[in-house]
């Protein structure tokens, strides 16, 4: 059984904004409010360490696409099997739409209840609230 996730956030920032902050690894435990660290091995490689409701999990990722200012695709490669698409749209010179897909597969009772109870869906909310936060204020300054 897989599921799925697809949640949006509108941005008062442009693309390029968004982009930048999102296209560079190192933001990312910023705003993912779960990861805990994301290191790069290679130029398509990186490993990531969650944190999770008790459980700490491990897993290396490979972009599979990356378009400048339109989407950076990934899968995994080892550990928690999902893939991932996040998309940038424009709305306006000084707006702009993130989109995040995820497909995944629940392993084990956490990851179950998880997508049972949409606490997935909140999480992605939250942290995409989080990067809005981050992109507006790097927008401003």
């Amino acid at each position: 059984m897989s599921s799925s996730l697809l949640e949006s956030v509108d941005i008062e920032a442009p693309v390029a904004v968004s982009w930048a902050l999102w296209s560079d690894v190192t933001h990312w435990p910023k705003f993912l409010s779960h990861v805990r660290t994301v290191e790069r091995l290679d130029d398509t490689h990186f490993v990531w360490q969650l944190a999770l409701p008790g459980a700490d999990k491990n897993f290396v990722a490979e972009l599979t696409e990356v378009k400048p200012q339109d989407r950076i695709a990934w899968k995994t490669t080892e550990g928690v099997h999902h893939a991932g698409v996040v998309t940038f749209h424009r709305l306006s010179d000084t707006s702009s739409r993130v989109t995040l897909q995820i497909e995944y597969s629940p392993e084990g009772f956490v990851e179950h209840l998880g997508a049972l109870t949409n606490l997935d869906s909140a999480l992605a909310n939250y942290d995409l609230g989080e990067f809005r936060k981050l992109a507006e204020t790097a927008a401003a300054g």
